[in-house]
């Protein structure tokens, strides 16, 4: 994908900003909503504990604060990924990135992973939207079309690749093969790795349509050079 097919203000609005690394401090969880604030992207994606905070820094930016649910392992009991949902909810957060239990998805264990899902889909109904991590690292291709089917069952928004903690992170053939599996009408995230304007493009031919992103500002700068000297 050529950067002039895209627009700056388009592609910010495919990035969340991510902000999950258990050493940020406060000052720089807001930095980072600043930051966000003056991209102008999709979303901060924060710690619960922080969204509080990011809600009170991004008031009125038309940024939305997302955060995360059984992060990064996607082991928390069922009634707990809930009670986060709902602890969100309360706070503020309009986006919520689920990790669904990986070992029970490993396990064939396909009832419980569908219900663990919906319950943070039916806490969030009405409130935000829900988007399912796979946490592509460990799963087979089996493994992630089940989980693709099993988050249509559950009606989430979003299917994403990964944490950004595993040791992989998002790649073309799990973006293309997410895209085919879902309706048309759920979206793609790809996390973990997407550093530079030009793999963040080669995702969006893939089929993503949302990105976790640290590199934000190095990537939306890039392609306003791109463009001005087009």
């Amino acid at each position: 994908m050529d950067p002039t097919d895209i627009d700056v203000r388009r592609l910010a609005k495919m990035i969340d900003h991510s902000l999950l690394r258990p050493e940020l401090t406060t000052g720089e969880v807001l930095d980072g909503c600043h930051l966000a604030a003056r991209y102008d992207v999709a979303s901060v994606c924060v710690r619960p504990a922080d969204v509080p905070l990011a809600v009170k820094a991004l008031a009125g930016t038309g940024v939305a604060v997302g955060t995360v649910i059984g992060f990064p392992h996607g082991a928390s009991t069922t009634p707990v990924k809930k009670n986060e949902a709902l602890d969100a909810l309360a706070a503020g957060a309009t986006e919520l990135d689920v990790v669904l239990n990986i070992g029970l998805l490993r396990s064939g264990e396909d009832d419980a992973v569908r219900e663990d899902i919906a319950a943070v889909v039916g806490a969030a109904a009405g409130g935000a939207c829900t988007k399912v991590i796979f946490e592509n690292a460990y799963l087979e291709d089996t493994d992630k079309l089940r989980a693709c089917r099993l988050s249509t069952l559950a009606e989430a928004d979003f299917v994403k690749t990964s944490t950004g903690f595993a040791p992989g992170g998002a790649t073309l053939e799990d973006v293309r093969l997410m895209r085919a599996n879902v309706p048309a009408h759920m979206m793609v995230k790809a996390a973990g790795g997407v550093r530079t304007l030009d793999r963040m493009l080669e995702f969006v031919a893939a089929g993503a349509e949302r990105f976790g992103a640290t590199a934000t500002a190095a990537i939306l700068d890039d392609l306003a050079a791109r463009r001005d000297g087009a």
